[in-house]
């Protein structure tokens, strides 16, 4: 097996000889401004694909589950996307790793184009919740992997700019997306179902395009996968959904369900760490759990996408049966968050890449993004569009500058061995939070529009034959019920959906404490030079040859018994299946000897000056 070793010899205070080793990893590529752009052109249209999809497909929403089902059903169809995004992102991290980044972001995109035609012949809501589960696979993997490409190809210096290009895509297809969906369903000859088909023809060319443009490095690392992390994770995180979007509606909060959920919950959750802390090769390695970064960042983004993705997913909702808007009206009230959200992402990205500075970004962001759903919470029937414009503009300014950030000090403050990782935790972290928001907001929307209209009509004297409930179907026909009981069932709208965004306030808020709580590391790659080190005289040069020669007899001596010696050379080869002894002597071989022997040569060569400030 062929090591890749830095190894630099450096001079500290009283002519002490320190030989540094970094530890095994891939040559990073240097590329142009022009190589990176083709490769984002291919990431940004593929997230551009997806996106589309899941925006599409917010505002038509209403009017689907409308003709398919009937309201109560609504997060489902969200949350089953949610739930597979959320689960499935890590493992896409993880298998980038051993079969590569390139095939698994065609699979992802290959998949997720499958179900979308699947969803859009669906018959019955049955068939739509699955096909949309299994479009969240596709969804996961794209999004997780296009921040691990980038952060495999760019620097976190330089990745503010390009980070700002990937909240452009976000930003367009936010804008077109709504405005897409409220055409197709307010076009006769096309149809709901044509939500799902629109997106085929731009996952084809974005297929073309990642074929010819992406040109990875190929890069051998551990075959082995986690397949108990995966199944205890996965089944964790599955659990704490279905609890979340069944509880207080299929079954009652105090019942044996729930449970029996929560202790499915906590108990896989419990397996899921055993399985991280003994697995040769974790989907999410414990040590990054000792990252003080890698943890905030991850809170941070839990709360972020409860916020984001529940206010994303229930605005149409006060926008098409509160204001009475058409898809396509209430696709045009969200530009304002989107130009906000475009314009805060773009501009964050470049400061950050001209100063080095990030921190004050996402502190900034979270704390506007309470703002914004505070405003948005004290929304009514009779607010102007105006009002609403300038409210959803400010949560686009919150989180534009907080999204993208997250991920860059994540990768920032990881190493390189745990680039994937790090991103799809990140990731991860912020889909679990929009699928418990999604899910938890969904519950509180409708339990307390029953206790709301309930309320309403006991209060005015209104009862409906057989002691039935309202039937809520599309915007329209709920526009079309009798004027008393449209009034109720509005109003009613209006305060449930009140509650939803006064209580992403405080989850906002506990996400801006944790920003707080960053360290701001420097960014990599910001061009910063090390102080010069001292030259090194050709006594420095020999004793350290013969003192790493001395270390490669020691471990070529080792009899199997472990000692720190043996431990510590072998920790300098990449983690594989091998005993610590082969490691060891595989590092011994191909490092430190060839080592050794070029410190002693370049002792007996005056004419060389190799070491001015180390040995690369």
């Amino acid at each position: 097996m062929r090591i890749l070793k830095r190894v630099k010899v450096v001079v500290r205070g009283c002519g002490v000889l320190v030989v540094q080793t970094q530890a095994a990893a891939p040559t990073r590529r240097q590329y142009s401004h022009r190589e990176i752009l083709e490769v984002m052109s291919g990431l940004m249209l593929a997230m551009l694909t997806s996106m589309i999809s899941t925006s599409v497909v917010g505002t038509a929403l209403p009017t689907i589950v409308g003709e398919l089902g009937g309201q109560d059903q609504y997060s489902w169809v969200a949350s089953a996307t949610m739930l597979t995004m959320t689960v499935s992102t890590p493992l896409w991290g993880k298998l980038s790793d051993v079969f590569g980044r390139k095939l698994l972001f065609q699979t992802a995109l290959g998949l997720f184009v499958a179900a979308s035609l699947v969803a859009g012949l669906s018959q019955n809501m049955g068939e739509l919740i699955a096909a949309r589960a299994v479009q969240g696979l596709g969804v996961g993997g794209l999004s997780a992997l296009a921040q691990v490409i980038l952060g495999d190809i760019v620097s976190p210096r330089e990745r503010g700019r390009y980070s700002g290009y990937m909240g452009a895509v976000f930003g367009i297809s936010t804008v077109a997306g709504p405005l897409l969906g409220g055409f197709i369903v307010d076009t006769d000859w096309l149809g709901w179902r044509w939500c799902f088909y629109v997106v085929v023809p731009f996952a084809v060319v974005s297929f073309l395009v990642i074929q010819k443009v992406l040109k990875l490095p190929k890069v051998r690392r551990s075959a082995s996968i986690d397949i108990w992390g995966a199944t205890t994770i996965t089944a964790s995180a599955s659990a704490l959904m279905l609890l979340l979007t069944l509880g207080g509606n299929e079954f009652e909060w105090n019942s044996f369900w729930t449970y029996f959920l929560a202790a499915i919950c906590l108990l896989m959750l419990a397996l899921a760490v055993l399985a991280e802390r003994t697995s040769r090769n974790p989907i999410l390695p414990p040590r990054l759990f000792r990252n003080r970064t890698f943890v905030l960042t991850g809170l941070a983004s839990l709360f972020v996408g409860m916020a984001m993705f529940g206010a994303m997913i229930y605005l149409p909702q006060y926008l098409q049966i509160v204001k009475g808007l058409s898809p396509t009206n209430s696709g045009l009230m969200t530009l304002p968050m989107v130009v906000a959200l475009f314009l805060a992402g773009v501009i964050s990205g470049k400061i950050v890449t001209q100063t080095g500075r990030w921190k004050i970004f996402p502190v900034a962001g979270l704390l506007i993004v309470a703002i914004g759903l505070f405003l948005l919470s004290k929304l009514h029937v009779d607010s102007s569009e105006w009002l609403i414009g300038f409210d959803v503009a400010v949560l686009g300014v919150g989180l534009g500058l907080s999204m993208q950030m997250l991920i860059l000090a994540a990768q920032n403050g990881s190493e390189l061995r745990d680039m994937a990782s790090t991103t799809s935790g990140v990731s991860f972290f912020r889909s679990l939070g929009g699928a418990v928001g999604v899910a938890a907001f969904g519950a509180i929307l409708t339990n307390r529009l029953k206790d709301e209209m309930a309320s309403m009509l006991s209060a005015a004297h209104i009862a409906l034959p057989g002691g039935a409930d309202v039937k809520l179907g599309s915007p329209e026909a709920i526009q079309h019920l009798p004027g008393p009981i449209r009034n109720i069932v509005l109003e009613s709208f209006t305060r449930g959906l009140e509650t939803v965004f006064l209580v992403g306030v405080p989850i906002a808020v506990l996400g801006f404490v944790c920003a707080l709580l960053l360290k701001e590391l420097p960014l990599r790659g910001s061009g910063t030079t090390p102080p010069e080190a001292k030259p090194l005289t050709k006594d420095d040069l020999v004793l350290a040859g013969l003192l790493l020669e001395l270390v490669v007899q020691r471990i070529e001596r080792a009899n199997g018994t472990r000692s720190a010696l043996l431990t510590a050379v072998a920790r300098m080869a990449p983690p594989d299946d091998r005993p610590e002894r082969e490691r060891a002597r595989s590092v011994a071989h191909g490092v430190l000897r060839p080592t050794s022997r070029a410190l002693l040569a370049q002792a007996a060569s005056p004419q060389k000056d190799l070491v001015t400030g180390g040995i690369s």
